[in-house]
């Protein structure tokens, strides 16, 4: 399985901010916020990741991310002119792809919980056999996509943006595809907004009987980064956790050691080129405990 970023769009919601930087680049406490949605695929197993953004941006991923060597791992770049929609990135990244599953992240969206492991690899598990989506509980759904559920937790519909929602389970900017995904979403057509919908495609998958999905629970943190309270909040949820705890939330580099991707010493380098920030620190030192 391989894994794409969408970190496109022109983020209007945090304008001045995103007027002359990607908001995937803005800093969520001590990272850039595409860390996030990168850990998630790296905690998912997967090490081939393409990154979806504007011409504008694209060139500041390249050089922030490189091509994944110093962290085992393999990262590609595809330019999307437009923001035409969330599953025009498998029209776009259908090359990538190469015929293999995937699974789409947007690159605002931050995980954090216990057992989100043990729930990416279920969800990876139930797209071998059609889609997987996630199920997160909102006190107000109507500005969501909403997934309805029957018994068993069967998907019975999905909604986007509803006025009368069926259910409060709003899904993520996170799904996982099989091998089909991108002859499906070549056969969209463009909703009345003019993009082709994630919603749409992920009907495809339902209506042939194969969207399966996962529910986060109670205590289980999704946070969407769109606007600057947004922002702020994920910003200060990552300070308080890691301020507590000693441990950093997302920290790719960490992932990529415990993974057994690089060494305890490509850890260690890694801390090093961080200079004397409490990131390098925290590298090195968890290198030090291993050499």
């Amino acid at each position: 399985m391989k894994g794409i970023i969408l970190a496109g769009g022109s983020a209007t919601r945090l304008y001045p901010l995103s007027k002359a930087i990607s908001k995937q680049i803005m800093p969520v406490y001590d990272k850039p916020m595409i860390y996030y949605p990168l850990s998630t695929l790296m905690l998912a197993g997967i090490r081939q990741v393409l990154v979806i953004s504007t011409p504008r941006d694209l060139p500041v991923f390249r050089e922030l991310l490189g091509d994944g060597h110093e962290l085992g791992m393999q990262f590609s770049y595809i330019i999307q002119e437009q923001p035409n929609g969330l599953a025009q990135a498998f029209v776009l990244g259908a090359d990538f792809l190469a015929g293999e599953a995937a699974c789409l992240i947007l690159g605002d969206n931050l995980f954090y919980g216990q057992g989100f492991s043990a729930a990416l690899r279920r969800a990876r598990t139930a797209a071998e056999d059609g889609a997987c989506i996630f199920g997160y509980y909102v006190k107000d759904p109507r500005a969501y996509g909403v997934v309805e559920l029957g018994e068993d937790n069967r998907v019975l519909g999905i909604e986007e943006k509803p006025d009368k929602p069926k259910s409060n389970y709003a899904v993520p900017g996170l799904y996982f595809y099989d091998a089909t995904v991108c002859q499906k979403a070549a056969s969209l057509q463009p909703s009345a907004r003019g993009e082709y919908e994630i919603t749409d495609l992920n009907r495809l998958y339902l209506a042939e009987g194969r969207l399966h999905v996962e529910l986060f629970g109670r205590g289980f943190a999704w946070l969407d980064t769109g606007n600057c309270d947004s922002l702020l909040e994920a910003s200060n949820f990552v300070a308080t956790i890691q301020n507590r705890q000693g441990f950093r939330v997302s920290c790719i580099e960490e992932i990529a050691w415990r993974k057994g991707w690089i060494t305890a010493a490509q850890l260690y380098r890694l801390g090093q080129q961080l200079g004397k920030t409490d990131y390098g620190r925290y590298l090195m030192e968890l290198a030090e405990k291993k050499l």
